[in-house]
């Protein structure tokens, strides 16, 4: 019986600022595995992780987004009794791939249906415009520096204004 050692290998993202390492045998037993990182100190306290797959471009080991989660402890922990709350689930398609995203908002007071299906349909057509002209790692870069999610809350502001405006869930379709 013989005992690979294993090491640390080194793996850059084009969307965190930080590298990180992963402990295999070798880098081809390395490729391909999935990766996920708490994000809750980078995000100042919103409980988030993310998934990466480790793949192999231009000679060099990078980690590949493919999903980031807001934790339900954390949507939990912001919820709050006589406020309404808007969420939905759509894919939309990006420059490179196709992306699933689930929303979540919570207004001031309770509201009336119409209006949170205002909200909805104008967050729905936001995000479209927004991921049709970019790529996968500038959408999750959006995510991720919460330039996105401000910008949304600004639109949506015009019909309603929110207690909270958050991307839920996104990941990358097959």
């Amino acid at each position: 019986m013989v005992l690979l050692k294993k090491k640390f290998f080194a793996v850059e993202s084009p969307v965190l600022e930080n590298p990180f390492e992963i402990l295999a045998t070798s880098l081809e037993n390395a490729l391909g595995r999935h990766i996920k990182i708490d994000m809750t100190r980078q995000l100042k306290g919103k409980n988030a992780d993310v998934v990466l797959e480790v793949a192999k471009k231009d000679g060099k080991i990078i980690g590949e987004m493919i999903s980031l989660t807001v934790s339900p402890s954390y949507i939990r922990r912001i919820m709050r009794n006589s406020i309404s709350y808007i969420e939905d689930s759509f894919q939309c398609q990006a420059k490179d791939s196709k992306l699933r995203i689930k929303f979540l908002m919570l207004t001031r007071k309770k509201i009336h249906r119409g209006v949170r299906n205002a909200l909805r349909l104008k967050a729905i057509e936001f995000l479209t415009e927004f991921c049709k002209d970019k790529d996968l790692d500038d959408v999750f870069r959006g995510i991720l520096d919460m330039g996105l999610q401000k910008e949304l809350s600004q639109k949506l502001k015009k019909i309603y204004p929110l207690a909270f405006c958050d991307i839920r869930v996104i990941k990358k379709e097959k």
